[in-house]
């Protein structure tokens, strides 16, 4: 565990060259002071290296992306590929985002709302025409719209995706949305009445794929190249399910819990909009940038300023935008989103008032808490109004009373 925490230094070490000396102090400071969640009140903070961490957590891969003042300040990518191969993690290695996919996509269809080709509260099955949402006693009076899809309030089941092991058949997305074999998931279905309650929901971000193909009359992953990818540069960045043989060399593989290489090196999401982008934290944070210079009326690339606004607008919750999470009010404003797939953990931030924020992507099924503590390192070092330390005082028990 040493050695390999070693080598993983000596990996960070030689990529320090590149940026300007007080980058470079910012990204060792951050680098060696990964913090836990608490600090204690009166006692020394404890803070771990990013090569300890990551040995503690298996996580073979990480890649970062950290932006400061509505710019990429800095990127670079730790570890290996894959565990037990040397290609090492670069800023172009791509990896799976998982659910970071829905605000990507949330993006494109706000596109088509704002271009007049769908409308947020119209039901979605006037605009479907492969498939319907199938009526029952729940949608007699309220239906399904984009709106609900997009904050996740359309009653529509089907949490998450598994996805497809390599080798094994596909299901199309009229049999996902069925739950007709191969489809590895229950049909997608509403269950209670539509806008009654807030309930995470890939299977609503399905229906909306099968919605956004039926409008346009192209692939998904045409459209979302054309809509969103190439306006905002993301050069690295694909919805093609399965990720073509071209780029294999270029991307990450899975790994579970003990670090070790999932078979077939990832699965497979034909779940495109709900789980199947393949990116890195530079392109997310591309994203977040043009989200934020939208927000301010300063592009209007993809979505006009009013557009971007009531994507960052809480709507029947304090939680959630239009496909995204939102946190803070006013100057302290920010938008995220999280990730999770076989093998891969992602989460990205950013700050609509400040322009900071950080896109973290790791190629283990532990790094969650692993990007958790990253983001606390950023935080502190950014002075970011979250993901701060929570201070606790210590306790002493009496041991007549203490169990």
């Amino acid at each position: 565990m040493k050695h390999a925490a070693r080598l993983l230094l000596l990996w960070f070490t030689s990529q320090l060259s590149g940026a300007p000396a007080d980058v470079q102090a910012r990204i060792a400071r951050i680098e060696s002071g990964l913090l836990p969640r608490y600090l204690i009140d009166g006692q020394p903070g404890l803070k771990m290296t990013l090569a300890e961490r990551m040995a503690f957590y298996k996580v073979p891969g990480v890649s970062i992306a950290v932006i400061h003042s509505g710019a990429i300040q800095w990127a670079k990518g730790y570890g290996v590929r894959e565990a037990g191969r040397p290609a090492p993690v670069q800023t172009d290695t791509l990896f799976q985002a998982a659910s970071i996919s829905k605000p990507v996509a949330a993006m494109a269809a706000l596109r088509l709302v704002q271009d007049g080709k769908l409308a947020l509260d119209e039901d979605v099955n006037r605009k479907l025409t492969a498939w319907k949402v199938p009526a029952n006693e729940f949608t007699a009076e309220e239906k399904v719209t984009l709106r609900r899809i997009l904050t996740h309030s359309a009653s529509l089941t089907v949490h998450g995706f598994p996805g497809y092991a390599q080798g094994a058949p596909l299901p199309t997305l009229v049999q996902v949305l069925d739950g007709a074999p191969p489809a590895n998931t229950a049909p997608i279905r509403v269950d209670v009445k539509p806008g009654t309650l807030n309930r995470y929901s890939g299977g609503g971000f399905t229906v909306m794929q099968q919605m956004l193909i039926d409008v346009t009359g192209k692939p998904f992953p045409e459209f979302i190249e054309e809509t969103v990818l190439r306006p905002l540069a993301m050069t690295h960045s694909t919805y093609q399910q399965p990720l073509p043989e071209a780029l294999w060399r270029q991307a990450a593989s899975a790994h579970d819990r003990n670090g070790v290489a999932i078979k077939g090196r990832w699965n497979t999401y034909p779940e495109m909009a709900a789980a199947g982008l393949w990116t890195t934290p530079s392109d997310l944070a591309r994203f977040a940038i043009e989200l934020r210079n939208a927000f301010h009326g300063r592009s209007e690339r993809v979505l006009w300023a009013a557009t971007a606004r009531q994507m960052l607008t809480r709507q029947r919750t304090d939680l959630n935008g239009l496909g995204i999470g939102l946190g803070g009010e006013g100057r302290t404003l920010s938008f995220s989103h999280g990730g999770a797939n076989r093998g891969f953990m992602c989460h990205f931030i950013a700050f609509a008032e400040s322009g900071d924020g950080a896109a973290i992507m790791t190629n283990g099924d532990r790094g969650q808490a692993l990007i958790q503590e990253i983001l606390r390192a950023i935080a502190a070092e950014y002075d970011w109004p979250e993901f701060r330390q929570e201070k606790k005082t210590a306790v002493t028990l009496d041991p007549k009373v203490a169990p």
